[in-house]
């Protein structure tokens, strides 16, 4: 048994190499021909030198390129690099250097970019260009660090499969943005990324698969999936291989349009809907509402990686009486930790409340589980055992931290705070660290602060995480300007764009005559965040494009 990855896609394509795997807008590739399009950018990267081991990134808005590079990259064992494409050009240039990358498919419309990157990461040799859906006419200059398109990559190169034998140790990893400010890479044997992320585990039963019983069930039918989320995030990147897998057909689209979504589910009949928590369900069900659709195909929507709220879960269920709605937790770290079916009648204010398998536990102050019976009503952090990572690329200091070892039992502690409720089940209450949550984008206070603390008018800031009811969470500022100066937040977000993502610009600011530090000078986030929250009751409309 290899129980790898790219053999695990293999298998679904010799069970059904017709049905249609993939669709993006009207464009639909089958089984068979993700399969030979795959094979002949394969046999490209290794004509370029790339295979086992070797680090390639994926720089890509959702598309069939990018699962065809995905596919590529993992059957000659070489480790795809997932890529946040709202990164800047610093951004990139530490994920590239930090991961090690020695091959890049990216969108051709970032060849900017990329050339002021690349000639920073000696590493870094084997361009390949696919177009983005959304400017597919777009001609960026490849030939200042050497790149190809995907056309020029695959021509004369063969379509069959002949790239030897795999391991389940080969090693697969997701970049996640964490609570550590920079992105870190979570490295997991494929064996263990397929058990806990793929579907190689019965996520309702906690029953482990046998390796060719997801491709034997392709044959009996196919669903329709639209999972909402970004390929560039380890979540839907799960979702997309584990339906693979299963030969199931995935609609994807490059860019997340509520009234677009809504128009693909009664096109095409989708039938399971993957969101992101409120920050796409809020959008979703104001569109669903306005009228116009239908939607009722949808029998299963999903939820994960943020908050999901009781109130706007009451609209989803209202409009969707015969749907099943679930929560699930989990993380790069873990994989998937628990699900729960959501109960119209009992829908929790203070977390999603999820069933949880044997593997997951609760730990104590000691790191030792606490008792699912005896010690309802009590809180601790979330850990798995069982299929975990092998730690973090390159930083044995915070692997050490994460993943720990307890009575001869290794755990993977993602933060998570969760209090145990009857049943088998855990109420998530969310990160034990301040780490911001918006929209599933995880945002660390530090990183934004420095930047800030680059621009001419401010003397001090904290950097906190305020509710919000689209998002989860507003990156909000609480700033202490020099003597004189004024700040105003929609000029701070203009200087601050040159330097962060969107996602990580302050959408509220608060201006204090003193930051709240202690007399070492250590931060009181608490203290900081009740200064915000005594100022902005609701948030600023005119600052929120979470973009």
């Amino acid at each position: 048994m290899a129980l790898n990855i790219a053999d695990l896609f293999e298998h679904a394509v010799d069970a059904v190499p017709e049905k249609p795997a993939v669709q993006v807008g009207d464009r639909v590739i089958t089984f068979a021909e993700l399969e030979a399009e795959a094979n002949k950018l394969a046999h490209h990267l290794q004509s370029q030198g790339i295979g086992k081991g070797d680090h390639v990134g994926l720089y890509a808005k959702n598309s069939i390129e990018h699962v065809i590079a995905l596919i590529a990259i993992l059957k000659v064992r070489a480790v795809s690099i997932n890529v946040n494409f709202r990164y800047v050009a610093g951004e990139l240039e530490y994920l590239f250097d930090n991961a090690d990358l020695v091959g890049l498919v990216h969108d051709r419309v970032y060849a900017p970019l990329v050339a002021e990157v690349a000639p920073k990461v000696p590493g870094l040799k084997t361009f390949v260009a696919v177009p983005n859906p959304l400017e597919p006419e777009d001609a960026s200059d490849l030939s200042s660090f050497g790149g190809v398109t995907l056309e020029e990559a695959v021509e004369g190169q063969s379509d069959a499969r002949d790239f030897g034998e795999r391991s389940p140790d080969d090693v697969h990893i997701i970049y996640t943005g964490g609570t550590t400010g920079f992105p870190k890479g979570v490295m997991w044997r494929h064996e263990d990324f397929w058990r806990v992320l793929g579907g190689g585990i019965d996520f309702m039963t906690g029953e482990p698969l046998e390796e060719y019983d997801q491709s034997k069930k392709a044959k009996d039918g196919s669903l329709v999936t639209l999972p909402l989320s970004p390929l560039m995030h380890g979540g839907a990147q799960a979702s997309l291989l584990m339906h693979l897998f299963a030969g199931q057909v995935t609609i994807l689209e490059p860019k997340f349009d509520p009234v677009r979504t809504w128009e693909l589910v009664d096109k095409h009949g989708v039938q399971m809907l993957f969101m992101t928590g409120d920050a796409m369900a809020i959008p979703l069900i104001d569109a669903y509402e306005a009228g116009g659709f239908d939607g009722q195909t949808l029998f299963a929507i999903a939820s994960s990686a943020a908050i999901f709220s009781k109130s706007v879960k009451e609209r989803w269920m209202k409009a969707f009486p015969n749907a099943v709605f679930t929560d699930s937790i989990g993380s790069s770290e873990t994989g998937f930790q628990g699900t729960g079916l959501q109960d119209a009648s009992a829908l929790s204010t203070d977390g999603p409340v999820v069933s949880i398998p044997a593997t997951t536990v609760v730990l104590g102050d000691d790191n030792r589980p606490l008792d699912l019976v005896k010690d309802v009503g009590r809180i601790g952090r979330t850990a798995r055992a069982g299929h975990v990572p092998i730690g973090y690329y390159k930083d044995p200091a915070k692997s050490a931290k994460t993943f720990i070892e307890v009575d001869g039992v290794r755990y993977s502690i993602p933060g998570d705070n969760a209090r145990i409720e009857e049943g088998n089940r855990i109420t998530l209450l969310g990160r034990g660290s301040n780490c911001i949550n918006t929209g599933g984008e995880k945002v660390y206070p530090e990183e934004v602060e420095q930047a800030i603390k680059a621009h001419p008018g401010v003397y001090d800031v904290l950097v906190v995480g305020l509710p919000d009811p689209k998002y989860g969470q507003a990156v909000t500022a609480v700033v202490e300007p020099r003597p004189g100066e004024q700040v105003e937040l929609e000029e701070l977000r203009t200087f601050l764009r040159a330097h962060l993502s969107g996602y990580k610009l302050p959408r509220a600011l608060t201006i204090v005559p003193e930051i709240p530090r202690n007399a070492t000078g250590k931060a009181q986030y608490p203290k900081a965040k009740e200064l915000a929250l005594a100022e902005h009751v609701t948030l600023p409309t005119d600052a929120g494009a979470n973009a």
